[in-house]
């Protein structure tokens, strides 16, 4: 596996395999990689001939008050399980590299509408971060498939955008969300559950699947949302926003609406949890 540091020598690195006529598949992640990252990276390898994982712990997308300064770093560990998975390459470059200028002087891509609910409204800023530097990956990867774990949905509906309303060149595929046996969706900030909290995380899914059955039995929309919200406060989460939408637009769910997904995110202790489940009423 090859691991590149710089947009120059990863141009060329992938000017080659283009010239080849081979496939480029992308799987931009923040690192700490878990199972559902890997997951990623062996489903990149059916749809490209080479598959290139990016880290980068990006700065813009954190607020004030987040966690980027303890957000865990743990490259070695990353590259021993990317060339077990048969990743091709690794482009984990600095923020100066991404950022020469500094973020205040960086040129911001922001996606309207989908991005201004749920984490858009608990986490100003945070959508404009992640849209500005996947379009950079996109550019400088030029990639013919992204691959996303469904986890991070409303992410993967904001990239959507970006990619149809610039017309970028790629193919984006949504992975299902990997998950524990008892149903907590893998994430890098689980490492920061103590014993105790993990043991309540699941709670989360379940009031999600809980939901969803509420909704398939004709319960009203708003209902659904407020016990889904008490649920997870009589659990010891404290809710950030529990809503069910249009699976494509993000708006709130109206009548008539057969394709939905349900998003949550809540807090445990200084934890932020998230999660969501689609939803097809009949």
């Amino acid at each position: 596996m090859q691991h590149l540091q710089t947009i120059v020598t990863l141009r060329q690195a992938l000017d080659a395999h283009r010239q080849q006529g081979q496939r480029i598949a992308v799987v931009p992640t923040m690192g700490n990689l878990h199972a559902g990252h890997i997951h990623l990276v062996e489903q990149a390898r059916l749809h490209g001939d080479i598959v290139v994982c990016t880290i980068f712990v990006n700065p813009m997308q954190f607020g004030r008050n987040e966690d980027l300064d303890s957000y865990p770093r743990t490259l070695a560990a990353d590259i021993s399980k990317l060339q077990d998975a048969g990743c091709d390459l690794l482009f984990a470059p600095s923020v100066q590299e991404i950022y020469p200028q500094g973020l205040d002087q960086h040129t911001v891509v922001s996606v309207p509408q989908v991005s201004a609910r749920h984490c858009g409204a608990s986490r100003p800023g945070h959508f404009d971060g992640v849209s500005t530097v996947v379009c950079k990956l996109f550019n400088l990867v030029q990639p013919h498939v992204a691959l996303f774990g469904l986890k991070d949905y409303q992410q993967l509906m904001v990239i959507r955008k970006m990619v149809n309303d610039l017309c970028l060149r790629v193919e984006l595929v949504g992975v299902p969300t990997q998950r524990e046996s008892d149903g907590l969706a893998l994430s890098s900030r689980n490492g920061y559950l103590n014993p105790e909290q993990r043991q309540i995380a699941p709670v989360l899914y379940q009031c999600l699947q809980q939901a969803r059955d509420q909704l398939l039995q004709g319960e009203h929309f708003s209902t659904v949302e407020s016990q889904a919200s008490a649920r997870l406060q009589q659990a010891g989460l404290r809710p950030d926003y529990v809503h069910v939408s249009h699976a494509l637009t993000l708006d709130p769910a109206q009548s008539g609406d057969k394709e939905l997904v349900i998003l949550a995110a809540a807090w445990l202790g200084s934890t932020r949890l998230i999660d969501n489940i689609e939803v097809s009423l009949p």
